[in-house]
């Protein structure tokens, strides 16, 4: 049963734990060597966020994981990063997608920065790396606690960060519309759609299997004209999958239906939408109530025709 969670909830500084490499992200990023006074200092932060909102992913810390650098194709982002000096990168998180009046009980991870943060340690310069979340003023102020999070300010990192929701076509949209080869200033944009064909890379991790068949078909198509039309332009994340694509029934009574692609139908899915080369596989891990479940991890590079 889902544990259900208020603002008056205790929260279990038990759960915190960081891998080594979360441990030597946060040191580097937060200036805390010490590792009793990291934990200290991340506890302070999820009280200050879960007394925001009592978010599930805040009570187990899944504000503090890392998972842009687990990807596969990670480095080879890093190198398009490297190559090209005007190349950006996207982070969309399932929480720039307004899910109200759907029936889903869970909560989204917050947006901190995490991954965003990340890429731009490993090199990639910090104006060129975009972050999005819903226009709601809750979301304004965890990325204000992701400062707090990571003892920055916007002057000591100014990545661009676009309010908007990815279900409103005025912000995101898989219909064809018009794009121009002048970019626009990232500190004034209000839409995603004003970023077709020329974004470098797209992160998008735990958000497709959220959405009927026809929807995740529809966000490919919006997703992929964001890309730039050069060669190596990647969009890359992970989400729930399955060996055989179909429904799945939610982990509680009170959610509703997940439609999960398998590889080959997702690969088809991109090859469909334009010239890419499609890489999708599946993890399998146990689940929190010891079934087996399906984590499906992939790419679709851009690709020219004549490569393919």
């Amino acid at each position: 049963m889902a544990l259900r969670l208020t603002s008056n909830t205790p929260l279990d500084p038990c759960l915190y734990r960081l891998d080594p490499d979360a441990l030597e992200f946060f040191k580097q990023q937060t200036g805390i060597t010490e590792e009793d006074d990291l934990k200290h200092h991340i506890l302070a932060v999820q009280a200050k966020a879960f007394a925001v909102t009592p978010y599930y992913c805040i009570y187990i810390f899944g504000f503090t994981r890392i998972r842009i650098s687990r990807h596969p194709k990670y480095q080879s982002v890093l190198q398009l990063g490297r190559d090209c000096r005007s190349a950006l990168l996207l982070d969309v998180p399932v929480s720039a997608f307004d899910f109200s009046g759907r029936r889903w009980p869970w909560t989204p991870f917050v947006i901190v920065g995490n991954d965003a943060r990340k890429v731009v340690a490993d090199g990639w310069p910090v104006t060129q790396v975009i972050s999005t979340d819903i226009k709601q003023d809750l979301i304004t102020e965890f990325w204000d606690l992701g400062h707090v999070l990571f003892r920055s300010t916007p002057r000591s990192f100014p990545s661009p960060f676009i309010l908007g929701n990815g279900l409103d076509p005025t912000f995101l949209s898989s219909e064809p519309g018009s794009t121009s080869r002048s970019l626009p200033d990232l500190s004034s944009l209000t839409s995603l759609n004003d970023l077709r064909g020329k974004l470098t890379a797209i992160h998008a991790s735990s958000i497709f299997h959220l959405f009927s068949a026809e929807e995740q078909a529809s966000l490919v198509r919006a997703v992929a004209s964001l890309l730039s039309p050069a060669p190596g332009s990647i969009a890359f994340g992970s989400h729930v999958g399955l060996p055989r694509q179909g429904t799945v029934r939610g982990k509680s009574s009170s959610m509703g239906e997940e439609y999960c692609y398998d590889p080959e139908s997702w690969n088809k899915l991109w090859e469909d939408t334009g010239p890419f080369k499609t890489e999708a596989v599946l993890k399998e891990f146990t689940g929190l109530n010891g079934e087996v479940e399906w984590m499906m991890v992939w790419s679709a590079t851009m690709c020219t025709k004549s490569s393919m």
